[in-house]
């Protein structure tokens, strides 16, 4: 473990618990410099729609202490949930941002061809 990583870990949850988690969170990031927090989801029984908020919430709150969150351990149940609900993106993304990539100029598809009308003015 890093100076700058925290870890983290979440068991079952039910919707009335993520306030808790939350806060719980809060006060162990209070006053720390950024960096990352390791949210281990190792140990929860099973993956259902409270836990993928929990990580939501999770998130945000360590997104207002200037911290990216990492979630470790997840297994293929909660992977699959979070596709289905559209968060793998927001939940599992990379820890290490890629440094030095210079983002790809977007090419039309192959096929498509781009028709021009006389009658458009020229810009």
């Amino acid at each position: 473990m890093t100076r700058s990583e925290v870890r983290f870990a979440v068991g079952a949850v039910t919707r009335a618990d993520i306030p808790a988690l939350c806060a719980d969170l809060a006060e162990l990031l209070h006053g720390t410099p950024g960096g990352i927090v390791v949210c281990e989801v190792t140990g929860t029984p099973a993956a259902d729609v409270a836990l993928v908020e929990a990580l939501a919430r999770l998130r945000l709150t360590a997104r207002r202490h200037g911290r990216r969150l990492h979630v470790a351990g997840a297994g293929p149940e909660l992977l699959t949930l979070t596709g289905l609900l559209g968060l793998t993106d927001v939940l599992f993304e990379p820890v290490l941002p890629q440094v030095g990539r210079e983002t790809e100029e977007r090419e039309q598809a192959g096929g498509v061809e781009e028709v021009v009308d006389a009658r458009d003015p020229s810009v």
